[in-house]
């Protein structure tokens, strides 16, 4: 897991080769102001998902993990906490079957530790990090990018 402030993000951009379009897109446009949905920058690969979630409890949000994709996330407006676990360390097992049409699965456990993201800042998951997102009070906008793990 990594998480930084978008003025730093040239250092993690050689982590994958998605991720200098992904960080030059997402500072050269106002996604606050976007509508909730999906924006495509290259095909299934790289995707951003605009949402305006309302936050929730750290006991309602359960651990998801991914597959298939790193996730990118950046809060847009207001403050979000996350919680993370290793996905080795997480004791419980999955409510559901992994679903690998959308790639994910949830895990009804608490976060091992938690930290507080704020605009600007992002924080990237890959499969080894369950996540627990949007954890506060309130609503807020936020990006959450899709990048494909190159097989």
């Amino acid at each position: 897991m990594v998480f930084a402030h978008l003025d730093d993000a040239a250092r993690y951009e050689a982590l994958h080769p998605l991720f200098h379009q992904l960080f030059e897109y997402v500072k050269t446009h106002d996604l606050s102001q976007h509508e909730p949905g999906r924006i495509t920058l290259d095909s299934d690969r790289l995707f951003i998902n605009i949402a305006h979630p309302d936050l929730r409890s750290a006991e309602e949000q359960k651990l998801e993990v991914h597959r298939r994709y790193i996730d990118v996330h950046f809060p847009l407006t207001g403050v979000e906490t996350c919680g993370v676990s290793r996905l080795a360390d997480v004791g419980v097992e999955s409510d559901a079957p992994f679903n690998d049409t959308d790639d994910f699965a949830l895990y009804a456990e608490a976060a091992q530790n938690y930290f507080t993201a704020r605009p600007g800042e992002f924080y990237i998951v890959w499969p080894e990090d369950a996540h627990a997102p949007i954890i506060g009070k309130g609503k807020i906008v936020k990006a959450i990018a899709k990048v494909l793990i190159e097989e």
